[in-house]
């Protein structure tokens, strides 16, 4: 369990901040702009819970805690070198219980016959700005992965991809099960 007695350390004050295993990175690095994105998207999702009940805000619940795992499996460079510590990692079953949420929320959904606009619920409007905060992240983290070969898990990269359908499908359970969407109508204004 982590243990925290002081907020300030000092430690960063010349711009660099430090990854798992103690390598101190700028700030501005894009190892360090994944973790920020994703803890952000953590942040969003609080609020997002703020407007949420029952089943819905369960499974933001479990969300949260993991994108705390992935925080830390962002933090830790996965290379050759052995490490003094058994690594925090997501898990391929994390990714599968997202899918199985994804289809379990589905399944009580109206088919969609137009893409959707953000809104509806005050429950769904949060839902889709953390789905928006998500792919952020997920476009950070493949843009480390690219820089970074090899050094990002690609089970980190399905969790944000399928956390982002994730929160996609419950903004439209927050819609009354779709039936408060707000389609999009193409030329409407024209």
């Amino acid at each position: 369990m982590v243990r925290l007695n002081r907020i300030y350390t000092r430690t960063g004050d010349d711009g660099t901040t430090g990854l798992t295993g103690g390598e101190r990175r700028r700030k501005d690095d894009l190892r360090i702009e994944a973790v920020g994105a994703v803890d952000e998207a953590n942040a969003v999702l609080g609020l997002a819970r703020l407007h949420a009940a029952g089943d819905i805000d369960a499974a933001l619940a479990r969300v949260q805690n993991d994108l705390f795992d992935l925080g830390a499996d962002l933090s830790t460079p996965g290379g050759a070198e052995p490490q003094p510590f058994e690594a925090l990692r997501v898990v391929e079953a994390q990714v599968e219980r997202l899918e199985r949420e994804i289809d379990a929320f589905n399944a009580a959904l109206a088919p969609l016959r137009s893409f959707v606009l953000p809104g509806g619920s005050p429950a769904a409007a949060a839902l889709h700005v953390a789905r928006t905060v998500c792919r952020r992240a997920e476009r950070v983290a493949v843009a480390l992965a690219a820089r970074e070969p090899g050094q990002v898990s690609p089970v980190a990269l399905r969790y944000l991809n399928r956390l982002s359908d994730l929160l996609f499908v419950l903004a439209r359970a927050a819609n009354d099960n779709g039936a408060l969407d707000v389609l999009w109508r193409p030329g409407a204004n024209r």
